[in-house]
């Protein structure tokens, strides 16, 4: 099989290493941590932006991750891309997209990483830790990294999946494969970070360490929101593909509900699926939307540049979400990236959303997830003067960078993920 690999960054040359101090396993003092990937890395989608963040924030002050992704056979190879930065990253490309091809690039991951390890002269000494999304938690990339660079694995974990998503439960092979991931990291790994205190609280009742680390952004890649004035109307935003996670249809409902004058002062953008992709794939019922006289836009699917800039102009990000299951073990990466883009949500509470978002600071939180509770935070926003929006706007871009910036959790991610050895005689719990 034949990889294309592309390499951004700059590696430590063998003189460096040569020069470089080493402990008793060999390792040097220039280790640092890599991390494995299979997304459209590093801006393609909520789990690629996470491991990007994850990233940047788990090697030390000085040092960069090295990412290793393997672009998914099935989508587009974009166009080269500049440097990413905080990271070095080397990206493996297989031609074709049947399924023979994928199947065969899947199987053979762990190997041909080793291989674009060695062509870029990184050697067992040269890796500190490797960081593995727990969607790829297999047996053979655990065990071929574990043995082959002699360092701890630590998972990621940012979801745990339940049946209700899923129109044909454990006969989704996603799902399947998604809980085989689960089973597999609780017994072959001893530290994972987890998206929220839901999951972290599964992961340490089979004896895992887990540190929690919610969804982060970079901060500095969000520019103030100036939308107009709420005079001329109310803009809300849904940004994402609802699938069975996110729901739609209660928004549309909630508008719906509102007064004649009400709706004709409300748009809402839907932004990441077209309307007959929400009929078909999200809890969105067509007769709800048909009735509704606000203004609503479906925009498909589209860039991520596009969506911040629609955060921008936005008074209002929503997301309204099931309790339990799922939501609680989850942690939504949108929230903030409005946040950080000075556009207030309006939400429900799940996950550890409480701890973020307060009512009427942050953002308005209904106080369910029906219909009455979307129309009665709508009719509050729309009672809101400019500059009561504007000081919830400087109170989210505060929460951002003090909560969810990179930077922010650099000096925490990085000492967990470097602490100790992986030799399952320690596996305490921390917070």
């Amino acid at each position: 099989m034949d990889d294309q690999t592309m390499v951004v960054g700059q590696q430590p040359t063998a003189a460096e290493r040569a020069d470089g101090r080493t402990d008793r396993s060999g390792r040097s003092d220039l280790a640092r941590p890599l991390l494995i990937g299979a997304y459209a890395f590093p801006h393609g989608d909520a789990t690629s932006n996470r491991l990007l963040q994850l990233a940047r924030c788990a090697a030390d002050a000085g040092t960069r991750t090295l990412v290793v992704n393997d672009w998914p056979c099935e989508l587009a190879y974009p166009p080269p891309a500049g440097e990413v930065a905080g990271v070095d990253l080397v990206t493996l490309r297989v031609r074709g997209a049947n399924r023979l091809a994928r199947m065969s690039a899947r199987v053979a991951r762990p190997v041909r990483v080793l291989r674009a390890l060695r062509r870029c002269d990184v050697g067992r000494g040269d890796v500190s830790v490797v960081l593995l999304p727990m969607a790829m938690m297999t047996v053979a990339n655990w065990a071929v990294l574990r043995l082959a660079l002699r360092c701890p694995v630590v998972v990621d974990a940012s979801e745990r999946h339940d049946r209700r998503q899923f129109r044909r439960g454990w006969l989704t092979p996603y799902y399947a494969r998604h809980r085989w991931s689960t089973f597999l990291a609780t017994r072959l790994v001893h530290r994972a970070t987890a998206v929220s205190t839901t999951l972290a609280a599964y992961l340490r009742q089979h004896g895992l360490e887990v540190l929690v680390v919610p969804p982060q952004v970079d901060c500095d890649e969000f520019a103030p929101a100036r939308p107009p004035s709420l005079r001329e109307g109310l803009r809300l935003l849904y940004a994402g593909t609802p699938g069975r996670k996110d729901m739609l249809d209660v928004i549309l409902r909630g508008i719906g509900q509102l007064s004649s004058h009400d709706q004709r002062r409300v748009s809402l953008t839907i932004a990441g699926v077209s309307r007959d992709d929400a009929a078909a794939r999200s809890d969105l019922d067509v007769a709800v939307l048909d009735a509704v006289s606000a203004d609503v836009t479906f925009l498909g699917r589209v860039p991520r540049d596009t969506v911040l800039a629609l955060l921008g102009r936005s008074h209002f990000s929503m997301l309204v979400r099931p309790t339990g299951g799922y939501a609680a073990n989850g942690f939504p990466s949108k929230v903030p990236e409005s946040l950080a883009a000075g556009c207030p949500v309006m939400l429900n509470h799940t996950s550890d959303l409480s701890s973020y978002v307060h009512d009427g600071i942050e953002g308005l939180v209904l106080d369910g997830n029906g219909p009455d509770d979307v129309r009665q935070a709508i009719e509050r926003a729309l009672r809101l003067g400019d500059e009561d929006w504007a000081a919830m706007s400087r109170a989210a871009r505060s929460r951002a960078r003090d909560s969810f910036d990179h930077r922010a959790w650099r000096d925490r991610v990085s000492a967990f993920v470097a602490r100790g050895d992986e030799d399952g005689r320690s596996r305490s719990s921390s917070g």
